[in-house]
């Protein structure tokens, strides 16, 4: 038998790399595997040096979508939007206080919205801390208020469950905010592996009890009020609340933002609690029995002098059918059984579009008509109009059936964001962002993103160059006589904001419209446009 001969060259290094065992994997790399096989598929981020190993580790994961966002507000604004209409949690990826701190305004109104949403936030290695480096600071102190869970990761080998944690919480009925904050050293350090994800509970049921009380109610006819929110506005639920009122002449409304709502012609139309006090006071009259489903309580979004902050009768008594992690839609059929009305058919929108206007002026009402008679089916309406906006609904309940997202915490800059989201969890539609060019500003980096990732959005930008509807505001909070410093603060003009360019500047075609025959023309070109889109709608 021959001698065998030592391998030589490549052969000998291929020999040699088959006898040695893999580098470990880092406590990075254990938590981006957690996230993936737990579902978490989509990460918006805006990283710094603290990320870096875990930035490194979304090379070496198949199955994680990297979304990267100019600025922290459009990351949180969008993982909103993903949750919204994916019905699971995104990841977003953070750095620091500070990064967490320019986050802010869009987590919480995640959390309004009940949408799950994991943030990771990265920190200083946590030997590191005791030195107050210049961006040292209590990230939990920031996250508490905005988060329902928050936890810092104490060692890379227990990262990964960390995640998994994170993915449950977030996951809990009706949605919740779980921030994790990954040290430095917890990410580079010598990891677990991935840890296996638990499968989602379902939601739980509403009880009895619960169930007579609130069917025992509907004998009030008018004086009975559905408010419904959350799960309860999706078509399969408003069906149950139609028949329901439609058997008994009970009243069915909805809170006057909302998350999510499934509308159009073919589904049922509800209308909503107008924002300003008066009208939901004159709306309201006559309500003995406020019935919750999914809801809270109307209240003024502000105090004002004079006014009352709760917007329903004083003599009206409140009742809770179903809080917003139970079953909503079920909830609804029982009701509707206990009532008789299951075989009630229920009051549908009918395909019903408003004329086209002929070459007028841009107003509202005129606003409204283009944008009902074009919205294409299956749409998604991102809305932060605000003010231009308010009475779309009108308008737009007889086109093709949509979903229609509002800004549901109140601070302001989440619509170019969350259309980001929204055209990312569901890219085969259109989505159409109906834009305040005041709240466009505090956000307007998302639409570098729609171009980078070549989404298929197309924001239409309300330009009447002022903060509109705080110049109403000078009044209902009983400002007297506001002068040209007053109104200077609350104007967008001298110099007037050029959305063409801005858009154009972030790598997104668009154009600028003054009449409504201008309008109807640009929108249909945005809607068969492939890629973002913008038009400023100067008003």
């Amino acid at each position: 038998m021959g001698k065998a001969s030592k391998p030589t060259g490549d052969s000998w290094a291929s020999a040699k790399n088959e006898h040695q065992s893999s580098p470990p994997m880092n406590g990075a790399e254990s938590l981006v595997r957690t996230l993936v096989g737990g579902g978490v598929d989509v990460t918006f981020t805006n990283p710094g040096t603290s990320e870096m190993h875990f930035v490194a580790a979304l090379d070496r994961v198949d199955g994680m979508r990297c979304v990267l966002c100019l600025f922290e507000g459009v990351a949180t604004g969008a993982a909103d939007g993903y949750a919204r209409m994916a019905e699971k949690p995104a990841a977003t990826l953070l750095h620091l206080g500070p990064g967490f701190g320019n986050a802010l305004a869009n987590v919480h109104n995640a959390k309004k919205a009940n949408s799950p949403v994991i943030n990771v936030v990265g920190d200083h290695a946590i030997y590191h801390k005791r030195f107050d480096s210049p961006l040292t600071s209590d990230i939990e102190a920031i996250a508490r208020p905005v988060s329902h869970w928050v936890r810092m990761g104490a060692s890379s080998q227990t990262v990964a469950a960390d995640g998994r944690d994170a993915i449950v919480e977030a996951r809990r009925f009706p949605g919740k905010i779980a921030t994790l904050i990954l040290p430095a050293d917890t990410a580079w350090g010598e990891g677990s592996g991935p840890v296996a994800v638990p499968p989602q509970r379902a939601r739980s049921k509403v009880g009895e009890h619960a169930m007579r009380d609130a069917a025992a109610l509907l004998k009030h006819g008018p004086a009975t009020l559905l408010l419904l929110a959350d799960t309860a506005l999706r078509a399969n639920a408003l069906e149950w609340a139609s028949r329901i009122a439609e058997k008994t002449g009970c009243r069915v409304m909805a809170p006057g933002a909302n998350a999510r709502v499934e509308r159009g012609a073919g589904r049922v139309s509800i209308g909503r609690v107008p924002y300003p006090v008066d009208q939901a006071l004159q709306l309201l009259t006559g309500v003995k029995h406020l019935v919750l489903v999914g809801a809270t309580p109307p209240v003024a979004f502000f105090a004002y002098p004079g006014k009352p902050s709760v917007t329903t009768p004083p003599d009206c008594q409140i009742h809770t059918l179903a809080e917003p992690h139970e079953d909503l839609a079920d909830a609804l059929q029982r009701l509707a059984d206990a009532a008789g009305a299951s075989k009630t058919k229920p009051l549908l929108s009918v395909h019903n579009l408003p004329e086209l206007p002929s070459d007028q002026k841009l107003t509202p009402e005129t606003i409204g008509a283009v944008v009902g008679r074009l919205i294409p089916e299956g749409a998604i309406i991102v809305d932060e109009s605000v003010t231009t906006g308010r009475n779309f609904f009108a308008t737009t309940e007889g086109a093709p059936p949509h979903d229609w997202l509002q800004l549901t915490g109140g601070a302001i800059g989440e619509g170019m964001p969350m259309a980001v989201g929204a055209a990312i969890a569901c890219p085969n539609r259109k989505v159409i962002n109906l834009e305040a060019d005041g709240s466009g500003m505090y956000t307007v980096q998302a639409l570098w993103t729609q171009a980078r990732e070549k989404l298929n959005v197309l924001t239409i930008v309300w330009a009447n160059r002022a903060y509109r509807i705080l110049r109403n505001e000078l009044a209902n909070v009983g400002a007297e006589n506001p002068g040209r410093k007053a109104h200077d603060m609350l104007s967008l003009d001298n110099p007037a904001l050029d959305w063409v360019s801005l858009a154009r500047g972030m790598g997104v075609e668009g154009t600028r419209v003054t009449t409504t025959a201008e309008f109807a023309k640009a929108m249909q070109a945005g809607i068969k446009h492939t890629g973002p889109y913008l038009i400023e709608v100067v008003i």
